[in-house]
């Protein structure tokens, strides 16, 4: 059963993957069609076509490789410049040079599938503005994409959060900086313990002080280093029992009862042995019981600070992308241990898909972490997406960018339209990109198949 579940979740995450390629290049594709750039190829993949249906002058199709998708219009680049007689190579009978050719055979390709009347349907015709839009939506929808399924998560299903109900009574005392799943031989039984609460009571009041939710109990408890009296209610009866609250270290948190999260010097969460984040402690009262929890949906203002974190987040692992580099490497190649938040490819992502899929969770649970999965590999994505570099959407947008200042500063200083900037002129700093991009991507495949990270260690 638990190798049909990894597997369903494998293949599930996969197309969810693949349905978010698509989507992103539908962004494109609507929007070159919207403003009449002819787009001659919808594909999701690289390599040898496994599918495809042509729909007027687009064809649809899916290919081998499943590692991003294109949309092809014509006329992506400009035309190269009349130069003047006797300027350049051609005209002194020198060779190309090697950068030369790269931009000409790029340019080249741009208008193989020119046909008579795409005079006036090319893409570099068309206003910066207008090539910004096409060239963004991709990301963009990506970003939608994002949006709305953490909405649907986090306002329509909830965040489990604790409650002011005990689901487990601690039998003894230990410290949050030695945390420990069986009690020493010589550890105190808790306060709670000792008290006889049990699970399933709901702690309504501490010393007289109205408990609603856990917050509160928690801050009361907290505040409280002696003697106590804690009402709870048990199976449709209100007991009051005294107990005495000790002082011990415990997880710190803040205004918001969040665990904080303990950093290293540049920022980074510090993580245990089993990838799992290691909290602050502090000094503060202790009871000894574990909240139970539940699910509560959030609100507008609590989501749109979800997300604005989370984008943070993304943001800084693109960034620092480039820096995991060695580590991937050594995982793959050096059979060195894989860090926990190793970056992951296709392969990876559905794999770790699988592995949560098969968990003995609730099957709400599994389904909230699979989409929390693809709403951020989604946001990946788009941020990745909006790096301004060729081949990326980044760079593309980069260019448009700099030819609408260029012809805006012509106009204002009243001299003659630049003309279209020429991207092809960059298509050698691209294809070392190209060249980067497949030797990570092949990197990581090799680290997700020999070395996997692993959601349970």
């Amino acid at each position: 059963m638990v190798a049909l579940l990894t597997t369903l979740g494998i293949i599930l995450f996969a197309i969810g993957l693949l349905l978010s390629i698509a989507w992103h290049e539908l962004g494109h594709l609507a929007t070159a069609k919207m403003f009449g750039i002819r787009c001659t190829q919808f594909m999701v993949g690289f390599g040898k076509t496994l599918w495809s249906t042509k729909r007027g002058d687009t064809e649809y199709g899916i290919k081998l490789v499943p590692l991003g998708g294109f949309v092809r219009m014509v006329g992506m680049m400009p035309p190269a410049r009349e130069r003047a007689e006797g300027d350049g190579a051609a005209a002194s009978g020198r060779p190309m040079s090697r950068w030369r050719a790269m931009v000409e055979d790029a340019r080249e390709a741009s208008y193989v599938e020119l046909e008579p009347g795409d005079e006036d349907r090319q893409f570099y015709q068309r206003a910066p503005w207008k090539r910004i839009i096409v060239m963004a939506a991709g990301p963009v929808m990506n970003l939608i994409l994002a949006v709305v399924i953490f909405c649907i998560v986090l306002m329509g299903i909830g965040l489990p959060r604790p409650t002011n109900t005990i689901a487990e009574v601690t039998e003894c005392v230990v410290s949050a900086e030695a945390p420990s799943d069986t009690c020493p031989a010589d550890a105190e039984p808790t306060p709670a313990a000792e008290a006889g609460l049990r699970p399933g009571d709901r702690i309504v009041a501490i010393d007289g002080r109205d408990t609603p939710d856990w917050n509160a109990v928690n801050a009361a408890i907290r505040e409280t280093i002696g003697p106590a009296t804690i009402t709870v209610q048990r199976g449709g009866e209100t007991l009051t029992v005294d107990t005495e609250l000790i002082e011990n270290q415990v997880v710190a948190r803040d205004a918001d009862g969040n665990p904080v999260i303990r950093r290293d010097a540049n920022g980074d969460p510090v993580l245990d042995e089993q990838g799992r984040q290691v909290p602050e402690t502090v000094s503060a009262g202790f009871l000894g019981i574990v909240a139970a929890e539940e699910r509560q949906p959030l609100g507008v203002a609590e989501t749109a600070g979800y997300l604005g974190g989370t984008v943070l987040d993304v943001g800084k692992a693109v960034v620092t992308l480039p820096a995991k580099v060695p580590d991937v490497f050594r995982a793959a190649f050096l059979g060195e241990e894989r860090q926990p938040d190793s970056p992951v490819g296709i392969v990876g992502a559905s794999r770790i898909g699988g592995e949560i899929l098969s968990q003995p969770i609730p099957v709400l649970d599994r389904t909230v972490v699979m989409l929390n999965m693809l709403a951020s590999v989604n946001l990946f994505l788009f941020a990745f997406n909006m790096v301004p570099l060729l081949p990326l959407d980044g760079g593309h947008i980069l260019g448009a960018v700099w030819e609408w200042i260029r012809r805006g500063w012509a106009r204002l200083t009243k001299r003659p339209d630049p003309g279209p900037f020429d991207v092809a002129q960059l298509m050698p700093v691209a294809y070392v990109v190209v060249a980067c991009f497949l030797c990570f991507s092949l990197m990581l495949l090799v680290a997700d198949i020999v070395n996997p990270v692993r959601l349970v260690q």
